[in-house]
This record gives C-alpha cells, sequence and structure tokens, in this order.
C-alpha cells in the first residue's frame, strides 16, 4: 500500500535572497543522503524498491517526474496496482517520502537536474533490502507525461 507523503516547502524572499524551509519537517531518522545529476532530459532511473527502507526525494534543480509504485512481492509484484506520479521542481519545492514496501524510478524533465535522497538505512542494510525491476515492468506508458 503507498503511503507516500508530499511536504511543501515554504519560502521567504527579501533583498538579501531567499529561504526555503519547512519547520515542521523532521529528519529524525535518516542514516545518509545521496545526490543524482541528470545532464539530459528524458533519463530514466528505474524501478528500485525496498521493502524496509524510507527515502525522502528534494528537487535541487530542474524538474524530475517521481513514479512510486506499491510491491506486492520482491520478486514478481503485481502490475495491476495504483502508480503514483509526482512531478517536482526546484520552483516548488517539496519534499515527497517514499515509504517502504515501494518502487521508484525518476526522469528528468529538464536538462541538468538534480535531485537528492535521503534515506533511513546505511548503505550496508540498503543493499541487503534493495529490489530492482526495469524501467517497463509496470506498463511503456508509465513514463509518458
Amino acid at each position: 500500500m503507498d503511503q507516500s507523503l508530499l511536504y511543501q516547502i515554504n519560502q521567504h524572499s527579501d533583498p538579501r535572497g531567499s529561504l526555503l524551509y519547512n519547520n515542521d519537517f523532521n529528519f529524525g531518522d535518516i542514516k545518509r543522503f545521496y545526490h543524482i545529476k541528470l545532464p539530459k532530459k528524458g533519463i530514466i532511473r528505474a524501478f528500485h524498491g525496498h521493502m524496509i527502507e524510507k527515502k525522502y526525494a528534494y528537487i535541487l534543480k530542474g524538474e524530475i517526474k517521481i513514479v512510486v509504485v506499491p510491491l506486492t512481492d520482491t520478486r514478481n509484484p503485481a502490475k495491476n496496482v495504483q502508480i503514483k506520479t509526482y512531478y517536482m521542481s526546484e520552483s516548488n519545492p517539496q519534499i515527497l517520502i517514499i515509504p517502504p514496501k515501494n518502487a521508484n524510478g525518476i526522469m528528468s524533465m529538464s536538462k541538468d537536474s538534480e535531485i537528492i535522497f535521503y534515506s533511513t538505512l546505511s548503505l550496508e542494510e540498503s543493499m541487503k533490502d534493495d529490489y530492482r525491476f526495469p524501467e517497463d515492468y509496470w506498463g511503456d506508458t508509465v513514463w509518458k507525461k
């Protein structure tokens, strides 16, 4: 069951610049992060699932499509599940929570897009909870806009 959550990031601007914030968000369970740079529009990195790990996604630059799919099984997950699609961009800053028992994939919607993922598991723990599927596992229309 997908229980992904989207947190809006607030912004304050004045002559000194701008400040992005969400004072209600808590990163208390984070153990590591990784930063992905996608140099061209249309690059797909998918699908990557976890049964234990929770992830948080934040767009640093550009626009990225994130697809979240519930995992019913780690070897042959159901294909007739509710797929959730998020279009996230630097112009509308948000944090997406991808809960355990989900697979996710990303596609750059603009040139030079960047995303940062925060993870609740160490790299060693995550590697034991790592399930990968082809980008078209849930159909070839998943990546169409």
